[in-house]
């Protein structure tokens, strides 16, 4: 089980993908149509292996558009775990009592959201491919079409590390998250972690008053000067260690 794409929403997302890129020197590999049904546009962004990507919403009524106005501004939205079989997954977790919004079975991609009122405020999706034989495996994502790997740049940023859920009780919600991805919960630092393959899920108290959801995102710095350097440009610099990037803080590791 890993972390392979967290996802920001967004008000304007022309304005949020230039934050995006600059900030982190990343690039965007594809738009993803099929987002539309849910009255969405979107950006898919590699950073090393992994992705960032940003929703915005395109029409009223959208549930994007409802948790912008419930957290008072865009931030961090959706954790994209993926684990081998997203099916086996759904059936553990559904067998818990937590509702599945959204499900695929496609020969090559499967997945399911899980309803953010059973997962303490944040969508969770867990999901698995199977790449063909003539594909690389370690590097086939359907979320970002073909040929994203020629957009994919490391030299800034360089994959995900982590995420950070802040919650009413972190403790209840960490041992919600425990027994959705079946992974024992430890506690250091102030926080409630989870570990995951190559990373981590965290719960903290909340203290930006903006309620339940993500609160920051780490990822892995190549070049942390240059990042801190596009932050400040941005007036987004928020210590030598983070920087906030759609209304979500971003920490440097």
């Amino acid at each position: 089980m890993r972390l392979r794409q967290c996802v920001f929403v967004a008000r304007d997302l022309e304005a949020s993908r230039a934050e995006l890129c600059d900030i982190l020197g990343i690039e965007v590999a594809y738009r993803d149509p099929a987002v539309g049904k849910w009255g969405l546009a979107n950006v898919v962004c590699p950073i090393g292996n992994d992705f960032l990507e940003i929703v915005a919403p395109e029409k009223p009524g959208t549930s994007a558009g409802r948790y912008i106005d419930r957290r008072g501004g865009d931030g961090g939205y959706m954790v994209i775990l993926q684990v081998p079989d997203a099916i086996a997954e759904r059936e553990r977790v559904t067998g818990l009592g937590i509702r599945a919004v959204e499900q695929k079975n496609m020969p090559e991609y499967r997945y399911t959201h899980f309803h953010p009122s059973d997962t303490a405020g944040v969508l969770l999706s867990i999901d698995s491919v199977v790449a063909p034989a003539d594909a690389d495996a370690a590097l086939f994502w359907p979320p970002a079409s073909t040929g994203w790997i020629e957009h994919r740049r490391s030299d800034v940023t360089s994959g995900l590390a982590a995420v950070e859920i802040q919650a009413n009780d972190p403790v209840e919600a960490a041992a919600l998250w425990g027994r959705i991805l079946a992974r024992p919960v430890t506690t250091s630092g102030g926080a409630h972690r989870l570990a995951i393959d190559g990373g981590e899920i965290r719960f903290v108290g909340i203290a930006d008053g903006r309620g339940p959801g993500v609160s920051a995102y780490d990822v892995k710095a190549a070049d942390r000067a240059r990042v801190l350097a596009a932050a400040e440009k941005h007036g987004k610099r928020r210590s030598d260690t983070q920087v906030e990037v759609c209304g979500c803080r971003i920490n440097l590791v």
